[in-house]
């Protein structure tokens, strides 16, 4: 990946529907060359996937999550992503193993999930944070 690549991306992570031609035109390189970027960044991988951000006055939080040391952390977090109000299940280092990025429609539905996530029988322990105000990057 060079600096290019890497223009693009930041582009991309600002708005990804922003059109091919309009990221040529702003980094001055052909429509082509942002398309062929795009494909080969998607082909191996450093672009998974194009999503977006909403601001749908829910509740947004945190569920951090501590499992048990034998646990496939992969297989967990692959069932919890499935969750409807689960955007995101990120493994982490520190004190918890995983957190669960939640955007539910109120607070008995972020406590129902956190319910939920309890129950699992490789969770030992849970801590919740509500994301009160967000800033994009």
């Amino acid at each position: 990946m060079d600096d290019l690549d890497r223009e693009i991306l930041a582009l991309l992570r600002q708005d990804s529907r922003t059109p091919y031609t309009e990221i040529g035109d702003m980094l001055d390189v052909s429509e082509g060359t942002v398309r062929n970027r795009v494909d080969r960044l998607l082909e191996n991988g450093t672009i998974e996937r194009f999503t977006i951000a909403t601001r749908t006055g829910n509740v947004k939080s945190m569920v951090e999550v501590s499992v048990a040391v034998d646990v496939d952390t992969q297989a967990l977090a692959e069932r919890m992503a499935e969750w409807t109000e689960v955007d995101f299940v990120w493994q982490v280092s520190g004190e918890e193993d995983m957190v669960l990025i939640v955007d539910a429609m109120d607070t008995e539905r972020v406590n129902e999930l956190i319910t939920r996530t309890r129950e699992q029988a490789e969770v030992r322990s849970t801590k919740t944070r509500l994301i009160l105000e967000e800033t994009r990057g």
